[in-house]
């Protein structure tokens, strides 16, 4: 038996990365997808790949910063399925001009914790009382290994957010778990998402990054997001059902003292 079999799972930032992945990865364990983005075309080519598996998968496009629009995706995943088993907030951004504490620009700090820290919240407002009409499940949120160690290079609005969402998934898993609710976190490093490709690819020494990130990680290489996507597939299957609260680094070993 699949290890997700009979379980519906809404994923957020599904378009691409470890959204994307994740929601490949859980329909080959079984469960029902619901892929949503804020770019509805990729949620629909996601959606659909799922639905290449055998599995029955729908797609929303969602802005995860606005309420309504939270409100939206989840009450069409229990409209479409009947229920929410998993919560996946992974939609999340690293904005370019993120710098240090003096020089970001005030938009890029509320920009920044609209999505990533506000999103996450918003998914779990209207997801918790989800899983609660579904007897339980799981929630997973995706942090950052900077929110346990600081990042080398400064990004203060994102290294904030990704602290705040450490802080609620602890807070929450507390006090939902006594409802069959559980909550973990994700701490990636770098993985080779199509933003991260992108970024690569506009440098002026791409082979310079490769050794960067090779570096930043105690393994000596980058992963894919299907690596990451294997560790959210335990965290919401049975096999860790008596995780949570936890805080789960998946980054390589960078935050054991990396050397840059």
């Amino acid at each position: 038996m699949a290890r997700l079999e009979g379980k519906t799972a809404l994923i957020t930032g599904a378009g691409s990365g470890i959204g994307r992945e994740t929601c490949l990865l859980f329909a080959r364990e079984g469960a029902e997808i619901v892929a949503v983005d804020i770019n509805l075309e990729t949620a629909q080519e996601t959606a659909a790949a799922a639905r290449e598996l055998g599995i029955n998968a729908t797609y929303a496009k969602a802005d995860v910063s606005k309420a309504a629009d939270c409100e939206r995706m989840v009450r069409h995943a229990e409209e479409t399925f009947n229920k929410l088993d998993i919560l996946f907030n992974n939609a999340g951004i690293m904005h370019g001009e993120d710098e240090d504490a003096v020089n970001t620009d005030e938009a890029i700090w509320d920009l920044t914790m609209a999505i990533n820290l506000k999103g996450v919240w918003l998914g779990c407002k209207y997801g918790i009382p989800a899983l609660r009409r579904a007897g339980g499940g799981s929630i997973i949120n995706t942090a950052s290994f900077v929110a346990l160690m600081g990042a080398a290079t400064p990004q203060i609005a994102y290294t904030a957010s990704k602290g705040g969402v450490l802080a609620m998934t602890r807070e929450l898993s507390v006090v939902h778990a006594r409802e069959n609710i559980r909550v973990n976190a994700l701490c990636p490093a770098g993985v080779w998402t199509d933003a991260l490709v992108e970024w690569r690819a506009s440098q002026p020494d791409p082979e310079q990054v490769d050794d960067y990130l090779n570096r930043l990680h105690a393994l000596g290489y980058c992963p894919e997001p299907a690596e990451i996507a294997v560790a959210a597939a335990f965290l919401c299957s049975d096999e860790a059902r008596f995780m949570t609260g936890a805080i789960v680094p998946i980054s390589g070993g960078s935050e054991c003292g990396y050397k840059l």
